[in-house]
Formats: structure tokens, sequence, C-alpha cells
């Protein structure tokens, strides 16, 4: 069939073409265009009676011509249908030279025993642009998603910097209340250690001063040589309460020093020998009636490093505690011993009152005393600054006792302190 006997008939496929909205181009087996809707003719500016006889290329841009040829006749060679291009994008050329974008669909058929190819094309510069738009808006949006991730980044960043500034800062606080809270808490100790001092004052220095006074007072009234032993005992007795009185005094006077920090030790090099002999001297000197010390005197020459005025303080005032709750004509058992060439041991036992069991544990606390020991002197400090004393030149002390048996203290201090 003729493209002459094709338009006879046209009219039937006007019928059909111009109620569709997409533009409809028919060619014959040689590609030639045999009809047209008025949305194809709209759509590339050309009238019917230009596009009727004319190859297929003219609507097609020159550099995809040869393929696009080539794809036809594949195509009407297989009479199938299907999309034209599927994946790719195809182009069509308009009357006035511009290219645009087109979608094609393909169906073959057959009319009178000629095969023929219908093309719906639509024009899809519109969606296209509507894409590129799309995907301009996307690229914004990703830019813009971007730079708030970034913008969070830094925000989160400066809330962790924030975090680490405010947590440091609670911690500063934290400190400062800590050392604000020791700080009162020293001073409400310093504040009862005097009040404690005070009272102990009046108590502990007012017996000994009578002592002293009445003693004194008596000793003049002794005036004969045959009244020498009378003398001497009230002579005695003045020395033994000036020498208790000069043992609190120092007591309370190694407390302040502690307590406020003010504590220097001065190590020096010193004989154990001469160590011991002094600490034996000043206790003869306050021993009861019948009392004695059995102590080693063949000590080996041992050198010691440590401070010497502390630890005889220490020796002293645990030979003071033995000879004060014995009783008289007891025995007091001193030793010391070097262990393994470093540690040196000091032992004081007793064999006076002892320490009740359900005492023992408060012993080394500031003010405790015994409930067996309440009658006698004392202050109930010795013992604690001993310990301190000790534990900072990097000893210890210890106890073992038993209610009205006696007691034994131990000692262990490093001959050289480092």
């Amino acid at each position: 069939m003729s493209q002459t006997d094709f338009q006879k008939n046209s009219k039937i496929f006007s019928l059909l073409f111009e109620g569709i909205s997409e533009g409809i181009i028919v060619v014959d087996g040689s590609q030639h265009i045999v009809e047209v809707n008025s949305a194809a003719e709209a759509m590339f500016g050309y009238t019917k009676d230009e596009l009727v006889a004319k190859h297929l290329d003219v609507l097609i841009p020159k550099n995809y011509r040869s393929n696009h040829n080539k794809h036809v006749d594949k195509f009407i060679d297989k009479a199938e249908k299907r999309r034209m291009g599927q994946g790719r994008v195809l182009h069509g050329l308009k009357k006035n030279g511009e290219i645009f974008p087109v979608e094609a669909g393909l169906n073959p058929f057959q009319f009178e025993g000629q095969r023929y190819v219908m093309s719906l094309v639509t024009d899809i510069t519109e969606r296209q642009n509507q894409s590129l738009e799309i995907e301009k808006l996307n690229r914004g949006l990703e830019r813009k998603i971007d730079l708030r991730t970034e913008e969070l980044r830094l925000t989160i960043s400066e809330l962790k910097n924030l975090n680490s500034k405010l947590e440091s800062e609670i911690k500063k606080r934290k400190q400062a209340e800590a050392k604000t809270k020791k700080a009162l808490k020293k001073e409400i100790e310093l504040n009862e250690l005097k009040t404690k001092f005070l009272s102990l004052v009046s108590h502990e220095f007012k017996t000994p001063l009578s002592g002293i006074l009445t003693s004194s007072t008596l000793a003049k009234k002794y005036t004969k040589s045959e009244q020498q032993d009378k003398r001497e005992r009230h002579l005695n007795t003045i020395k033994n309460k000036v020498h208790y009185l000069t043992g609190i005094l120092n007591d309370f006077l190694s407390i302040e020093r502690l307590e406020s920090g003010k504590v220097t030790y001065k190590f020096e090099e010193f004989s154990l020998v001469t160590l011991v002999n002094e600490v034996i001297y000043n206790a003869n000197v306050t021993l009861k009636d019948g009392q004695d010390i059995i102590y080693p005197k063949d000590l080996p020459e041992t050198i010691l490093n440590q401070d010497k005025q502390i630890l005889e303080l220490i020796l002293s005032n645990l030979l003071s505690n033995a000879i004060k709750y014995s009783s008289e004509g007891s025995t007091i058992y001193f030793d010391a011993e070097l262990i393994d060439g470093k540690i040196l041991k000091f032992s004081i036992k007793d064999e006076g009152i002892g320490i009740p069991e359900k005492d023992q544990k408060h012993i080394f606390e500031r003010y405790f005393r015994a409930e067996n020991a309440l009658t006698n002197q004392g202050t109930g400090i010795g013992l604690n600054i001993a310990k301190v004393h000790l534990e900072n030149l990097n000893g210890s002390i210890s106890f073992q006792s038993k209610h009205n048996e006696g007691t034994t203290f131990f000692i262990e201090i490093p001959i050289s302190y480092e």
C-alpha cells in the first residue's frame, strides 16, 4: 500500500490520533512518515504536509540518526511492541533546530499487506527540567544537611567542652568544699583541744603544784642536819612533780605541732647505747619505792639515723606509764633488739594494772583513758602522740595486756629513716 493509499484512509486514523495528547508519528517500512497527529505537529513545529513522505531523520538530530535508523530497522524486523531507548534519553529535532528530550513507544502493525510502525512520542522537557530541579534541590538539601551536620557536630563538641568545663568546675568546687570542711573540722578539733587543755590544766596542774608548794614549805622547816633525810624526801617530791609537769607540757606542745603541721623532724646519727642510757637515767628519777628497771647493759654499738629527741620522748613516755601504773616494789623490763640489721625493736613490760579488754581498742585514741586508770594522773594523749610520731618515722607501736597482770608495749622503727 502506497502513501497515497494510506492517506486515503487517513480519516480513520485521524479520528483515533487526534484524541491523544501525545505526538503520534506513523512510518512505513522504509522509515518514511505517512501520518502524524496535531500533537506531533505542535511538538516538532511542522505542519502535517511538511512531514508526510519525509524520512524520519528530519525529526532526529544528526548525531543520533545513524544509530537510530539501525535500531528502527531491527525493531521492524522483529515486529514487537516496546519502549524505544529504554534506560536512555532520546532526542527530537524541531523545525527551528531546537533539540529536546523525548520518550518514544513503538508499536508495529500491518495494514493492507504493508508493515508500519506507530511511534507514541512524549516531550519530557518539563519532566527533565523538574528532575534537574529536584536534583538541584537534592544537592542543595544535601549541602544543607552536611552544613547542619557539621554545625551539629560543632555544637556537640562545644557541649562536650562545656560539659567538661562544668565537670571541672564542679570538681574544683567539691575540692574547695572538702578543703573548707577539712579546715572547719580541724578548727573544731583545735577548739576542742584548747577546751580540753584548759580543763586538764585546771585539774592536772593543780595537784602537782599543790604538792610542790606543800613540799617546799615543809622542807624549809627541816633546818637541822639530822633532819636531812626529811628534807631530801620533800625535795624528791618537788623534783618528781616538776618532772611530771614538764612531761605534760611536752605532750601538749607535741599535740599542737602535730595538729598545725608544724612538726619538723631533725634526723641525726647517734648511738643506741647512749639513747638507752639517757632514757633509763631519766626514768630512774621517777621510780616509786622499791621499783626497779631491768635493761640490757651489753647492747651492741649500733648507730641510728633518726630523730633522737622524738625517739627519746616516746620511750620515756612508755617507761613513765609503766612506772605510774605499777605498784611499789615491782619490776619493769626494758629491752632493745636489732632485727635483720635494719629494724630496731623495743619492748617495755610492766607488772601493773593492765588494760581492760573492752578498752584496748581505744587505747591510742587522743584523750582516752582506760576505766581502771581514771584515778591516776594523766592526760590520755601520750600514746596517741607516740603512735603518730612513729608512723611519721616509718615505725609502728603495738601492745599485749591482761587486766591486773601487766602490759607490754612493742615499738619497731628502722635504724635509718628513708
